[in-house]
């Protein structure tokens, strides 16, 4: 795992931990850059600004290979060997993961991990024949909090996919909800604040009981399809005070 931001780095009492987890490559076994991701490191900052007092760690997790290669599946081994490492630092504490594109596939996968309570993907990587022929699976995420966000013009990962792993997620578990971020494309260049806004809102709620913001609210609450194809709006989170 990378150096911590918050409460780990503080030396503050450690209540709970969001794991970050970067895109990647198809293939790929050289080790990624050691520096992460420019949108990784202002996403890190928002929830290390929204945990504040909260007591909330952040870690970005440098995976051990560049690429997800198929069924070895290597990031999905990277997050759940974090989310050990976070136990054995700091003992029973909730984690959410959080990942982007290949990373956001990771997080999902790995929500099988008994110390995950909650999970955010953003614009997640669901290739395509695989999803249709064979889905990932969603009983994972029994007992989970889920969030995925896509924007409708991603021309990298397909925001149907999302959708139609959300619909069969909810099915399992009604505390999924999917927000679409309309007329943006993958990295959310037009609306980041936005969505920086609501995974902050989301890991809050969920890793510390606090109230959801309403849109959020109203997300989980609504039945399919209307709470997976939540529309989030221009100017979210500058409301919130966090």
């Amino acid at each position: 795992m990378g150096k911590p931001l918050g409460a780990g780095r503080s030396g503050d009492t450690v209540n709970g931990v969001a794991l970050l987890l970067p895109g990647g490559r198809v293939t790929g076994t050289r080790r990624p850059p050691g520096r992460a991701p420019a949108a990784q490191r202002r996403l890190a900052r928002r929830l290390e600004r929204s945990g504040a007092g909260e007591g909330l760690a952040v870690h970005p997790v440098r995976y051990r290979h560049r690429g997800w290669n198929g069924s070895a599946a290597h990031p999905v081994h990277d997050a759940l060997w974090a989310a050990d490492e976070v136990v054995r630092r700091y003992g029973d504490v909730p984690v959410c993961l959080v990942g982007t594109g290949m990373g956001g596939r990771a997080a999902l996968r790995a929500a099988e991990h008994p110390a995950v309570t909650c999970v955010v993907a953003l614009a997640p990587w669901l290739p395509e024949p695989e999803a249709v022929l064979d889905p990932d699976p969603v009983r994972q995420l029994k007992g989970r909090r889920v969030l995925l966000v896509h924007g409708t013009d991603d021309e990298r990962t397909d925001p149907d996919l999302s959708f139609r792993l959300a619909e069969r997620a909810k099915k399992v578990n009604r505390d999924v909800c999917r927000f679409e971020v309309h007329s943006d494309g993958h990295g959310f260049d037009q609306h980041r604040a936005e969505v920086m806004a609501l995974t902050a809102d989301f890991v809050r709620g969920s890793l510390f009981g606090h109230p959801y913001a309403r849109p959020l609210a109203d997300a989980l609450a609504a039945p399919p399809p209307l709470g997976l194809r939540m529309p989030l709006a221009c100017g979210f989170g500058t409301t919130l005070g966090h």
